[in-house]
Formats: C-alpha cells, sequence, structure tokens
C-alpha cells in the first residue's frame, strides 16, 4: 500500500513538472526567441562597435537582458492580437494563443509586463535614452506595424520593418548615450535588410498570406515583381551597408562587400529560377547575413580604436 501510495505521488508530481514545463515553454514561445536571437546579436554588435571593444560585463547584460524583455514584449503583443491570423495560417496555428493553449488576455498582460520591465530595467541600469529608444521601437511594432500597417498595405514591412531596426540604436546609446551617424547607419542596414528578408519567406507562404488575408507584396504582385523588388533593395542594402565602413575601417567594409555580393547574387539567381527553392535558400541566407554583418561591426569598432 505504502509503495502503491508512493508511486501515486510520484506520478502526479511528474505530471505536474511536466505541465509546468510546457506552460514555461508556451510563454517563452510567445517572444519569438529566434528573432528575438537575431535582434540581441545586432544590439551586442553595436555595442562593441560603439565602445570600440568590450563594453563591461554588467552593462552588456543589463543591456542584453533589457532588450530581451523589450522585444519579447512586443512580441507577444502581436501574437495577442494577431491571434485570428495565426489560427488560418499551417506556419503558425499551433502557437499557443490561437491553439487555445494560453488565454489572449495572459498573451496581452504578458507582453505587457516584459516590456515595461524591460524599459525599466534599461532605464536604471544603463540610461533614459537607451530605454526610450526600445520602448519606441516596441511601440513601433506594435501599433504601426501589428495593428496598422499588416493588414492594409503590401508595403507592410517596407515600413513597419523599421521596428525590427531599434536594437542596434538601443545597444549605441547603452554605451554612449547619444545616437550619432555610425548608429543612424547601422539602423539603415537593417531597415532595408528587412524587405528581401520578409518577401523571400512571403514567396514561400504566399498561399497561407492571401487565406489570412494579409497582403504581402507576393499576395498582391506576381512572382516576377516580388523578385525584381527584392534585387533593387539588395542593391540599396549593399550601398547602404559599406556606409559604416566610414567609421568601422576596411575589414567591416571588406566583409560588407562581400556578403552583400553573396546576397545579390542568390537573388540574381531567382530572377530565372524555376520553383522556390532559391527563395528558401535566400531567406535562410538573409539570417546568416544580419548575424555576420554585425559581427563584422563588432571586429570593425575594436580594430578601429
Amino acid at each position: 500500500m505504502i509503495a502503491e501510495a508512493y508511486d501515486v505521488a510520484l506520478s502526479k508530481s511528474l505530471s505536474w513538472r511536466i505541465a509546468a514545463r510546457g506552460v514555461l515553454a508556451d510563454y517563452l514561445s510567445l517572444t519569438k526567441p529566434r528573432i528575438l536571437l537575431l535582434l540581441l546579436i545586432t544590439e551586442f554588435g553595436a555595442m562593441i562597435a560603439a565602445a570600440r571593444g568590450w563594453p563591461g560585463m554588467s552593462l552588456t547584460l543589463a543591456a542584453l537582458a533589457g532588450g530581451a524583455l523589450s522585444a519579447g514584449g512586443a512580441a507577444a503583443v502581436n501574437c495577442w492580437f494577431d491571434r485570428d491570423i495565426d489560427a488560418v495560417m499551417a506556419r503558425t496555428c499551433t502557437r499557443p494563443v490561437p491553439s487555445g493553449r494560453i488565454a489572449p488576455a495572459n498573451a496581452l498582460f504578458f507582453g505587457i509586463g516584459l516590456g515595461l520591465a524591460g524599459f525599466l530595467l534599461l532605464a536604471v541600469a544603463t540610461n533614459l535614452l537607451a530605454a526610450t529608444l526600445a520602448l519606441m521601437g516596441g511601440l513601433f511594432y506594435v501599433l504601426i506595424y501589428t495593428m496598422w500597417l499588416k493588414r492594409s498595405t503590401s508595403q507592410n514591412i517596407v515600413v513597419g520593418g523599421a521596428a525590427g531596426a531599434f536594437p542596434p540604436l538601443v545597444g549605441w546609446a547603452v554605451v554612449t548615450g547619444s545616437i550619432t551617424l555610425p548608429a543612424l547607419a547601422l539602423f539603415a542596414v537593417i531597415f532595408f535588410w528587412t524587405p528581401p528578408h520578409f518577401w523571400s519567406l512571403a514567396l514561400l507562404l504566399r498561399l497561407q498570406y492571401r487565406e489570412a488575408g494579409v497582403p504581402m507584396l507576393p499576395v498582391v504582385a506576381s512572382d516576377a515583381e516580388t523578385r525584381r523588388s527584392i534585387l533593387v533593395y539588395l542593391v540599396v542594402l549593399l550601398a547602404v551597408s559599406l556606409a559604416p565602413g566610414i567609421w568601422l575601417g576596411p575589414v567591416y567594409t571588406a566583409g560588407a562587400a562581400a556578403l552583400g555580393g553573396a546576397f545579390i547574387w542568390l537573388a540574381l539567381r531567382g530572377l530565372s529560377a524555376t520553383g522556390l527553392r532559391w527563395a528558401s535558400r535566400l531567406f535562410h541566407f538573409s539570417l546568416a547575413y544580419l548575424a555576420l554583418l554585425f559581427g563584422l561591426a563588432a571586429v570593425g569598432g575594436i580594430l578601429s580604436h
């Protein structure tokens, strides 16, 4: 009897732990961790470039934690607002809110709480400018992109993508307490990187976006027009990505030119490619491109010290 009671108690304890881990994993997924990681890489790269070296452990941890809370909070609010769209798309229908694992109100309050915590942490541990920029980025993502542009225009990601360009500004402000031309140049890099990145994904998910009523460019324009638009933005991106080299030196400039050239080469192949395998390659390369470019920014900042 004692052994049976122990087994029952142990089974209940294990079940509770598994359920608790599942809930925690669901709330973590609201923050879109993979996107969040890329945003933090850009913030960290900008910090090192601004500091011309290591900014210090305490400042770095505070900046990255505050940035993660701010961006993660905005992502959670996005999941709350877009739950109707997510429920329609096969790619997103299993997310916690549309699948019913997390109540919409809980996702909303969770996101707001994270955003406020991020603002307070950055304001106290770094400076008010960095905190304000992080808050502005989150509000831009939620109010301008998610609630307005995403559902109303095919240029949604062109303007709304600016939200993802705030982390380098935050990182720069954390270190210097100001926003200067190099920081704005890094902002511009992400601004022009965003449309090719998302349009390549939207080409792969065009039918899902159409079913959900989201007017991404590939939904309202032809394949050929979308491919040409991607190429145009990548040419502009190459030029813009070279601008930080004025401050970050020849190593950064050479690396940015090589990465941009490879990006354009993939897009040129897409002009005549049949099928969408090239779009998948372009999308995945875009992720590596941004991470590597901000790694180069960090290296360039150190070498130009």
